[in-house]
């Protein structure tokens, strides 16, 4: 990995407007993210050769691990832990140079972090049984230990991630920059309602994992789900430098206070929807 002298958020806004394709686009900024940190481009990139393995797993094996195919976890987590990697190593690289070499040990340990707990997940897909909250047998507590482990490591790099943004200052417009803050923040936000899944053993309140949820992301239909402020959570890190880096380029003026704002609400609908799911109650009923 290497030092950053320029800013990520400038190159994205650097674009030119009639420039290639989108795809030509996605190519440079990959390009760049491998440049300022190879450690996690190269982790989402493991993870990119997996997928194809997953997939043909997914078409070929029948069997159904609470009421749905074992493979679907793995293929969800694949595309998330892509999401996750790319985009903090991009956002980690606006921090100026005497924060990077903090920034290599952060991103080693959430790039292996994220390899192990990937691994157990794929494990406990091939034999057919749950991965999270699973203690049916010592092999099986051993795993969801193991991925405990990680998971804290990980919620802790980031807790030092976000000291960094505050103590150092990212490169980019002001939003920009409080949208970098407040998005790690959030993010520990929703690590936290990851720790209250783990305490309950389950991510549904009021009935049994594994019951009918909404298409694509499986969440409950019928009692409250706690994925649902989970993810809101972690994807603030996305979500939130995101808005500070459009107002900064549409509505500078009012910039600052917008992302702050947008902040709120957000942070707002994930405590109301970590409320709802504790009452046992679902983001959509079945009817």
């Amino acid at each position: 990995m290497k030092t950053v002298a320029f800013s990520t958020a400038a190159i994205a806004s650097s674009t030119p407007e009639n420039s290639s394709s989108v795809v030509q686009q996605v190519r440079m900024w990959l390009s760049v993210l491998h440049r300022v940190n190879s450690v996690l481009s190269g982790a989402g990139w493991l993870h990119m050769l997996l997928l194809p393995g997953v997939l043909l797993a997914l078409a070929v094996d029948e069997r159904l691990v609470t009421n749905v195919n074992p493979w679907i976890k793995p293929i969800k987590f694949i595309f998330s832990d892509i999401i996750y990697v790319w985009s903090l190593g991009w956002l980690l690289a606006d921090l100026p140079a005497a924060a990077q070499r903090a920034v290599r040990l952060i991103s080693w340990g959430v790039a292996v972090s994220i390899v192990v707990e990937i691994g157990c997940i794929v494990v406990q897909a091939a034999r057919g049984t749950t991965s999270h909250y699973n203690v049916h047998s010592l092999f099986d507590g051993l795993l969801f230990g193991l991925m405990g482990v990680f998971i804290a490591l990980n919620t802790v790099l980031i807790m030092w991630a976000v000291y960094l943004v505050w103590r150092h200052r990212p490169h980019g417009p002001a939003s920009y920059v409080w949208g970098v803050r407040l998005g790690l923040l959030l993010f520990l936000v929703g690590s936290a309602v990851g720790g209250a899944m783990i305490g309950h053993l389950a991510h549904t309140v009021g009935a049994p994992d594994g019951g009918p949820g909404l298409p694509g992301v499986g969440w409950s239909t019928r009692a409250g789900d706690l994925r649902i402020a989970h993810f809101l959570g972690l994807h603030a890190l996305q979500a939130l430098p995101l808005v500070g880096w459009l107002l900064s380029r549409y509505a500078p003026r009012q910039a600052v206070a917008g992302t702050w704002t947008f902040t709120f609400v957000y942070l707002a609908g994930t405590v109301w929807l970590y409320g709802q799911a504790m009452q046992g109650i679902p983001l959509w009923a079945a009817r």
